[in-house]
C-alpha cells in the first residue's frame, strides 16, 4: 500500500456544508496529517484524474494497488467496494465512492474548490460538461479501447465500430476545444477545475491506447486550446507528482509514451 501526501494548502478550507462528525475526522487529520482517502488504483488508468485531483486539492491520500494483471478487480474484496468492478474506488470518511465524475464532484463539493459551487452562476454549465465528458467523451473512449466488447468480432464489422467511434470523439473534442476557447474560468489550465484533471488524461489516452493500433486519427495540434490545456496542465507540480507516481514521463500529454510504473501495469 503506497502512501501520497500532498500539500497542506487544502487544510485550510472551510467545509461549510459538512456535517459534525464529518468535520471532527478533517480537524483531527488536520492535526495529525494522517490521510482520510485510499484511492484504489491501476497505472495509467481513470484513477490518474483522481490522484491528480487530490494532489491540486492539497488532500493527504493513500493509494492501493488493484492488481490488473490478475483482474484484482473481480476479486470479493474490490466487489464489496464497487460491486461493478470498475477503476477508481475512493474510500472517504462517508464510505467508498467510484465512478470518476462522482468522485470528482463529491470532492469538489467537500473541499468547496476546483469547481463552481453549487449557488453560483456558472454551476449548471459546468456540470453539463462534467457529465458529457463523462458520459459522453470517456464512454466512448472505453469503446474504442476494447472494440470486442461493443461490436461482432468480424473485420468489416470492427473495423466500422473504430471508424464511427473516432468520428464521434474528433466532435467531442471539437466541441470542448471551442468550449475552452470561449473562456470559461472552469477550463482555465492556470487555475485548473476538477474537469480540467479529467480531460487532461482524455487527452493522454487516444495517443498510446489500444496498443498496437493506428493513432493518428487523433492529432492534439487540431486542438489548440486543448494543447494549450495540455502543455500547461503537465508542467505544474501537482500533475508532475501524479505522473511520477505512475512513471508516465517528462512529457505525458503533449508526447506521452506508455508508462513505467513502480508497481502494477495499466492493462
Amino acid at each position: 500500500m503506497g502512501v501520497r501526501r500532498a500539500g497542506d494548502d487544502g487544510f485550510l478550507r472551510m467545509w461549510r456544508r459538512a456535517p459534525v462528525t464529518f468535520g471532527a475526522i478533517r480537524a483531527k487529520r488536520a492535526k495529525t496529517g494522517v490521510a482520510m482517502y485510499l484511492l484504489h488504483y491501476a497505472p495509467d488508468n481513470a484513477s490518474l484524474i483522481i490522484r491528480f485531483a487530490l494532489e491540486e486539492m492539497g488532500q493527504p491520500y493513500r493509494t492501493k494497488l488493484v492488481n490488473r494483471a490478475v483482474r484484482e478487480q473481480d476479486s470479493p474484496e474490490f466487489r464489496a467496494l464497487n460491486e461493478i468492478g470498475l477503476i477508481p474506488v475512493l474510500e472517504t470518511p462517508q464510505g467508498p465512492i467510484s465512478e470518476t465524475g462522482a468522485i470528482l464532484l463529491w470532492l469538489s463539493e467537500t473541499h468547496a474548490t476546483m469547481a463552481p459551487q453549487p449557488d453560483a452562476p456558472d454551476r449548471g454549465a459546468f456540470l453539463k460538461w462534467l457529465f458529457y465528458t463523462s458520459n459522453t467523451l470517456h464512454a466512448d473512449l472505453r469503446m474504442l479501447f476494447a472494440p470486442r466488447k461493443y461490436a461482432p468480432p468480424d473485420r468489416k464489422a470492427q473495423e466500422m465500430h473504430i471508424e464511427a467511434t473516432t468520428a464521434r470523439l474528433l466532435r467531442a473534442y471539437g466541441l470542448i476545444d471551442r468550449l475552452g476557447a470561449q473562456g470559461q474560468d472552469w477550463l482555465d489550465p492556470d487555475r485548473p477545475s476538477v474537469l480540467c484533471c479529467y480531460l487532461a488524461l482524455l487527452l493522454r489516452w487516444p495517443q498510446l491506447y489500444p496498443f498496437n493500433a493506428d493513432h493518428d486519427w487523433f492529432d492534439l495540434d487540431d486542438f489548440p486550446f486543448l494543447q494549450h490545456l495540455a502543455k500547461t496542465l503537465e508542467t505544474r507540480p501537482a500533475f508532475l507528482r501524479a505522473a511520477e507516481a505512475e512513471g508516465l514521463g517528462p512529457t505525458p500529454l503533449t508526447a506521452p509514451r506508455h508508462p513505467t510504473p513502480p508497481e502494477g501495469s495499466a492493462t
